[in-house]
């Protein structure tokens, strides 16, 4: 918001998107919020004079507007940070500042720290100054890193706005001794160095990427709380454990598996569990796949290839009637046909196949004599003729 590649920008002079909506050029919407709030006329006497600001990469804090500085959304103002100023962007303002400072657990006490002022030109000339810095400092760190053989990976460097300090985040797996690469640091860059580790999760919000749903990565536009994901997630969701599918861009589980999870818990309530193949008449039938929201599973028999559907309901059943030792017909049956039935049914086959093998035999025989008579009554057409 502001920055010289931002449309809503006039010359030098910084305008800021403020509450007019999103940016155009789309680089400032990292880790946006909707002020819902905004076009309601809240009272002025009881305001909230706590403001959420954020920084580069999408960090935000909250700071207490002590000077009731009238500010907007997008503005740019000077904050106060351990040793030292820095600039930020005003993101939220108003009850909804309250509302994050509960869901994040955070005190409204005196550790809250305060807003300056506005950010003038020459503050914002200075920051920018220091910003084009940042590139060059992190590949020579990166070159310093390599000579001391440490196994980090170093994502981001941050300056301060006031010059003075300069904070690195970095990546790893085991716990690394840098005292040696903060004292080359300091004494190369001439500033304070802090050292500040990140999960890889939010190393790919930092960098940002395309997910596989061909959309920008959740963690570099609005998810800011990373909660743990497991491979019982994707079970649940009868999802294939590839591990090329399942994880994102940061090489861990996509986060994407929580969002649908409990619904697929509520869902899995009215499923039995099958752990055992179920027992019927035909034979043991073994569980092939289930459909969670249709609430159907699909079965199958040794030697057969097909899958037979059968409703949640009626697998509840089956399994009933096997644990009181009782095996059903089918699937789909419980009772076995009469045996006597059976026999009259089979006999009546019979019966038909013999009257149709009798009508059979008694036409052939009519043909038979029928052919036989043919030539006798030639013959005697013959003699009648040589008599006469």
């Amino acid at each position: 918001m502001g920055c010289k590649s931002c449309s809503t920008g006039t010359g030098e002079k910084v305008a800021g998107c403020r509450s007019n909506g999103g940016c155009q050029t789309g680089g400032c919407n990292k880790m946006n919020v909707f002020d819902w709030l905004s076009n309601m006329d809240m009272p002025a006497i009881d305001k909230f004079d706590v403001a959420e600001v954020r920084f580069k990469g999408g960090r935000k804090e909250f700071f207490r507007n002590t000077h009731q500085i009238d500010l907007t959304t997008g503005d740019a103002v000077v904050v106060d940070v351990p040793n030292g100023h820095h600039i930020g962007h005003i993101s939220l303002q108003g009850e909804l500042v309250r509302l994050q400072m509960q869901k994040r657990k955070i005190r409204n006490d005196d550790n809250v720290r305060s807003i300056y002022r506005i950010a003038t030109a020459k503050d914002l000339e200075k920051y920018e100054e220091l910003q084009s810095k940042e590139m060059a400092v992190l590949y020579r760190t990166r070159e310093i890193i390599r000579d001391l053989r440490l196994e980090m990976k170093l994502s981001e460097v941050e300056y301060q706005a006031d010059g003075t300090k300069a904070t690195f985040f970095y990546s790893a797996d085991d716990r690394v001794d840098f005292r040696q690469l903060i004292k080359l640091l300091a004494g190369e860059f001439k500033l304070r160095v802090e050292m500040r580790q990140i999960s890889l999760r939010q190393e790919a919000g930092r960098l940002g990427g395309i997910g596989s749903c061909g959309r920008e990565l959740c963690c570099a536009t609005w998810l800011t709380d990373f909660k743990s994901v497991s491979t019982t997630a994707a079970r649940y969701q009868n999802l294939s454990l590839n591990p090329s599918k399942l994880s994102g861009q940061c090489g861990r589980l996509k986060c994407c598996l929580n969002y649908e999870l409990e619904t697929y818990m509520d869902a899995l309530e009215d499923i039995p569990s099958v752990n055992q193949p179920l027992r019927t008449a035909r034979g043991a039938a073994v569980l092939q796949k289930t459909d969670i929201f249709r609430k159907t599973m699909w079965f199958g028999f040794a030697g057969d290839d097909q899958w037979h559907p059968v409703p949640a309901s009626r697998v509840q059943e089956i399994l009933e009637m096997n644990s009181r030792d009782l095996v059903p017909a089918t699937l789909l049956e419980n009772e076995l046909p009469d045996p006597e039935q059976q026999f009259k049914s089979l006999n009546h086959d019979l019966e038909t196949l013999d009257k149709r093998f009798e009508k059979k035999s008694k036409s052939t025989k009519r043909k038979k004599k029928r052919k036989s008579k043919g030539p006798r009554k030639d013959q005697a057409n013959q003699k009648n003729e040589k008599k006469r």
